[in-house]
């Protein structure tokens, strides 16, 4: 049985495009297109996070940072090692 993926993230918002920039401490980078008011950035992190890893939006969940750069993210149904392999896959030219 596939447990939950937790992640730390650090988010950047108002990004020209989102994307996966990379490692930054032991958290994965993650710029965001959306800006950081009303919850509006969390939505389109969620959003990428699911098209990136291939997951539902409903398996995402952001679980601590709600309202910081500094994010800890669960996923439904993947494991840890293989979400950061696909996320970190995404950031390679």
């Amino acid at each position: 049985m596939i447990g939950k993926a937790i992640l730390r993230l650090r988010i950047v918002p108002n990004a020209r495009r989102s994307e996966v920039v990379g490692v930054h401490g032991d958290a994965v980078k993650v710029k965001v297109q959306a800006p950081a008011m009303d919850g509006k950035a969390n939505e389109a992190l969620r959003d990428f996070l699911a098209e990136v890893l291939t997951v539902p939006a409903r398996a995402v969940e952001i679980v601590a940072g709600e309202k910081s750069r500094d994010k800890v993210v669960a996923i439904a149904d993947l494991e840890t090692d293989e979400a950061r392999r696909r996320l970190l896959g995404k950031s390679q030219p």
